[in-house]
């Protein structure tokens, strides 16, 4: 690492402890106090201090040659589609999920109407949402197989597509109907009532069904199905998938995020999807900050956007509603804006080698590691808790009394996971997240610029960008419980 290189990170620590606020906190979503064992900044500050940290480690291991590095994949086997077992297993796994996925809207429709009390939307949002994508991202991705929409429409008799592939498109349709569902989880109504879930996800059944009469399955994958391209982008950071991510490749056993730096984002729509999976997360905690709620104030205060205010309190959405919903349209263009531009300075500090756009593509997949850990510290309290609402329920799905399983009187236990368990989960996911980003971005650099130099000079910017992350994703995990 050059002297220059160095007294740039120390500059950006420095200027990041002196920055750092420090005070008490009391606990989020938690009824009690609770006050750090340090001040609060001291926990910023070695946060930000453990990701330059990873930076300076992969600066000494760029000076190992290539053929010297372990490798990042170990085959576990090579031919995982051709035992009769395997073809069994998978068949058990797509019947499973249309089984769950028909029960679910059974539940929805003539189940109990409370959405604590049913097992639809507590296995939506809490088990499928949080759990399975963490799962996906822990261990490997599975949806392939669990694909209930998938699975349904291969029942039915193969046609040719009657309309040719939407190349021009690329995926942006997927982008679209991601941002769609997570409107509907954080601000639309519908979602969070068991009839009206169902009557959403019978919906979605329809018009998935009707994309892939007229264009074909494997179109739909391509161009319009958010969750399969979410599951798979995800799936890429886990230890286990396949080889190059494709069908009939051999299973294998990989460094975390591996697949990720395998494959950058082809285009512009590829980038988006990315963003809006980053940005949606990161806006449902600020969304809970003080910060936000002065913000609220201060619109609700002005009087050019009274008009507008009034206007919006007549509709179903409501001023709130659509204050929200502006937010989280602009939320994904803040985020790539940032992206941009700290490629840009990626682009002059590595000579100018490799344009802003083709660095805004091989490193935008390396920020994943960020959403994945930030999705785990802000829904994990909620995932352990509102979790184990399924425990009875399971028994008795339909609110008809029964007791299938012999858990129908489970009593939630509150007390399964504490304030300050939550933090110290909260403080490791970020920072090994951010570590992991920082990791990738580097192994990405080696391979995209010519020489080690380029490499390193390109990351400073990028590394100040997981900086920032970093600080404030732990700034708004933190506001909810900082005292007022």
């Amino acid at each position: 690492m050059t002297r220059r290189a160095a007294v740039i990170l120390l500059g950006l620590a420095a200027l990041l402890a002196l920055l750092l606020p420090a005070g008490p906190a009391q606990a989020h979503a938690f009824g009690m106090r609770y006050d750090l064992p340090l001040p609060f900044g001291f926990y910023l500050a070695a946060a930000a201090a453990a990701v330059a940290l990873s930076f300076l480690v992969m600066a000494l291991l760029a000076k190992v040659q290539p053929e010297a590095r372990a490798p990042l994949y170990l085959i576990l086997v090579e031919r995982p589609d051709g035992s009769p077992l395997a073809r069994r297993l998978a068949m058990a796994v797509r019947v499973l999920g249309v089984i769950i996925f028909l029960l679910l809207l059974a539940i929805g429709f003539f189940g109990p109407s409370s959405a604590m009390e049913s097992l639809t939307t507590v296995t939506v949002w809490v088990l499928w949402w949080v759990g399975f994508l963490l799962f996906s991202a822990a261990a490997f991705n599975a949806w392939g197989l669990l694909d209930p929409w998938r699975s349904l429409y291969g029942l039915l008799p193969k046609r040719a597509p009657r309309l040719s592939d939407p190349a021009s498109l690329g995926c942006w349709p997927a982008v679209f109907l991601l941002l769609a569902f997570v409107w509907t989880e954080l601000v639309g109504d519908l979602g969070h009532e068991p009839r009206g879930l169902a009557e959403i996800i019978l919906s979605y059944s329809i018009i998935t069904w009707l994309l892939m009469a007229l264009f074909g399955a494997e179109v739909w994958s391509a161009r319009f199905d958010p969750f399969g391209r979410l599951f798979a982008l995800v799936g890429r950071f886990a230890p286990i998938g396949r080889f190059d991510g494709e069908a009939g490749r051999p299973l294998v056993l990989r460094l975390p995020g591996a697949a990720l730096i395998e494959r950058p984002a082809a285009n512009a729509g590829e980038v988006a999807f990315l963003m809006v999976l980053l940005s949606t997360v990161t806006f449902d905690g600020f969304a809970e900050t003080p910060a936000w709620a002065a913000f609220l104030q201060w619109v609700s205060e002005s009087q050019d956007l009274r008009p507008l205010l009034l206007w919006a309190s007549e509709g179903r959405l409501g001023a709130l509603g659509l204050i929200k919903s502006a937010a989280l349209l602009a939320a994904p263009l803040f985020f790539a804006f940032v992206l941009w531009v700290f490629s840009i300075l990626s682009h002059l500090a590595a000579g100018q080698e490799q344009s802003s756009g083709s660095i805004l593509r091989h490193f935008a997949v390396t920020l994943l590691p960020i959403a994945i850990a930030y999705h785990l510290a802000h829904y994990a309290s909620y995932l352990l808790m509102a979790g184990q609402l399924a425990i009875p329920l399971i028994s008795d799905p339909f609110g008809l009394g029964w007791n299938l399983f012999g858990t129908a009187g489970y009593l939630v236990d509150m007390g399964i996971v504490g304030a300050k368990d939550v933090w110290y989960l909260s403080i490791f996911a970020i920072v090994i997240g951010h570590v992991f980003a920082v990791v990738l971005a580097h192994l990405q650099a080696l391979r995209l610029f010519s020489t080690t130099r380029a490499a390193l000079m390109s990351q400073i910017p990028l590394l100040a960008l997981m900086l920032l992350f970093t600080v404030s994703s732990l700034w708004i995990l933190a506001q909810p419980v900082i005292a007022q």
